[in-house]
């Protein structure tokens, strides 16, 4: 039997006691998943009207008009385009909080490490309602703007402990070579501290595709607000249920999929 000097192989007791617990903690799993399936199943009360179980096909029998797909199609895209706006912008923010936060002149890396702590702090949320109610820019870019402010504080450090992990000799080459600071970032550390951090902003990303649902409270009309609010509200509340799978079967398909692709970087990340 191998050993390690850290840990001990479990033995017959030890193993046996693993076996139960998990064949335990698996009833139980499986007793709530049984519970919240013959809930859903039964028949309830919405409104003083009996409504059937939310398995029913009755619930269901939207699906087969092709204008629902095509509104979900279109708070789909809402979302998707915030999303994408809104990363492109948070990219180019955390490169400018990361070239200011490093900043050689404390007059300007003080003031920026303020500046971006405050946006850090700040609930993307509160920032969404700012913009609202300073500005006219609508709904769509409160969300995009809240969104890419906060993120890109975020992706500015980042981007700083990418550039901080370099070794100092990348940059002493650089200013060997005649390049100015603000080159030697350009050319020489940014482009591996991107290759180096990828995974780490595009799991990010993901965090800024999933924030797109506060839109939602500022009344833009990503795919919650235009399954949960405009479509619950036209077809009944007996689809409650029906679209609220719906879109949570949409959310972890994109959420997933991106994650997947970050997992992928990192698996395919060059050694250093």
């Amino acid at each position: 039997m191998s050993s390690n000097v850290l840990f001990d192989s479990p033995g017959p007791k030890a193993r046996r006691r693993s076996l139960i617990f998990s064949i335990i903690a698996l009833v139980v799993v499986a007793a709530i998943v049984l519970w919240a399936i013959l809930t859903l199943a039964a028949p309830r009360l919405s409104s003083g009207i009996k409504l059937p179980g939310s398995f029913d096909p009755s619930r269901w029998d939207i699906f087969s008009d092709p204008r629902v797909w095509r509104d979900i199609g279109l708070g789909v895209l809402a979302t998707l385009e915030a999303a994408a706006v809104a990363s492109v912008l948070a990219l180019a923010i955390g490169v400018a909080f990361s070239l200011l936060r490093t900043s050689v002149f404390p007059w300007v890396r003080i003031p920026a490490t303020v500046v971006l702590e405050f946006f850090r702090g700040m609930p993307v949320l509160l920032l969404m309602l700012f913009i609202l109610l300073v500005s006219s820019f609508g709904t769509f870019w409160a969300v995009v703007l809240g969104l890419a402010v906060y993120n890109g504080a975020i992706i500015g450090e980042i981007l700083r402990a990418g550039v901080a992990s370099l070794p100092r000799g990348q940059r002493e080459a650089g200013l060997s070579l005649g390049l100015t600071r603000l080159q030697t970032k350009s050319f020489i550390e940014y482009p591996q501290a991107f290759r180096q951090m990828l995974p780490v902003i595009v799991a990010q990303l993901v965090v800024l595709l999933k924030d797109t649902s506060l839109g939602y409270i500022v009344g833009y009309s990503e795919i919650i607000r235009t399954t949960m609010t405009e479509m619950l509200s036209f077809h009944g509340d007996r689809y409650k249920f029906s679209l609220y799978v719906i879109t949570l079967v949409i959310y972890l398909g994109v959420n997933l999929s991106v994650s997947a692709f970050a997992r992928r970087l990192a698996r395919r990340r060059p050694a250093r």
